[in-house]
């Protein structure tokens, strides 16, 4: 089995021993993003809508270092603090995948690293690896 770490310094660096993500068997794996802006290396100022940009926006960075786009995203699953936040996180995240619709789970957890409100990971088809 072949396994190829994904880096980007378009999203952030890892906080601790693991990749931005993992190509093993065709399939990229991504870790959890959060919103953190991959310059500053703080959560991003503002709120739900603010940290959910952000974190599409790290999660389409580590897509494209892989050669993936949303269209290849199979899978995904979004932790969010509250769970009343799910309208705003599912409007932004719906934007972000345009036609593409991939199976998804959505869980609240009593907290995200950071104090972040919202995470999102994702398992993506990568053709050519």
């Amino acid at each position: 089995m072949s396994i190829r770490q994904i880096s980007t310094d378009n999203a952030p660096a890892a906080i601790g021993p693991y990749s931005q993500g993992i190509i093993a068997n065709g399939f990229l794996f991504t870790a959890g993003q959060i919103a953190l802006d991959p310059k500053a290396g703080q959560i991003v100022a503002g709120g739900i809508v603010e940290q959910t940009e952000r974190v599409m926006e790290n999660l389409q960075e580590v897509l494209k270092a892989a050669g993936a786009s949303w269209g290849d995203v199979v899978k995904t699953t979004a932790y969010l603090h509250d769970l009343s936040n799910f309208p705003v996180v599912n409007e932004i995240y719906g934007k972000w995948l345009g036609s593409a619709r991939p199976a998804r789970s959505t869980v609240q957890v009593p907290g995200l690293p950071r104090g972040a409100l919202v995470e999102i990971d994702a398992v993506a088809v990568v053709s050519g690896s």
